[in-house]
């Protein structure tokens, strides 16, 4: 899946959760969302002063968050593990083990979250 095919997807299907997200989908996104905040981050202090500073990356953390989320869990589906998993970004340490996670490859054929793989 190339860089425009997966914002294609994510964005095609931003509420769903069930189902997998190839690596390829996952990583691609989440440039995607660096590259934009970038430029958001550079809008804030181009055109708008210290007290309203962050409107255009407040709207690209709207605009990106629900696409994201879902892109993972189902990334995490990808591999075999419950979207539940991804609470563990609340504890900080977890979030290593999550970036491993999301360095795996696929599981091969189906699983339980269904489709088949790569």
């Amino acid at each position: 899946m190339n860089f425009f095919q997966a914002i294609n997807s994510c964005f095609k299907n931003y509420t769903v959760f069930d189902g997998r997200s190839p690596r390829s989908e996952y990583w691609n996104w989440r440039l995607f969302e660096l590259l934009v905040v970038l430029v958001a981050i550079r809008l804030d202090f181009t055109f708008l002063n210290s007290d309203d500073r962050q409107q255009f990356s407040l709207f690209v953390f709207f605009f990106t968050f629900l696409p994201g989320l879902c892109v993972s869990i189902r990334r995490l589906h990808d591999i075999g593990k419950s979207g539940w998993w991804l609470l563990l970004t609340l504890t900080g340490i977890g979030n290593i083990l999550l970036l491993y996670w999301f360095i795996l490859p696929s599981e091969s054929g189906k699983n339980i979250y269904n489709n088949d793989g790569e």
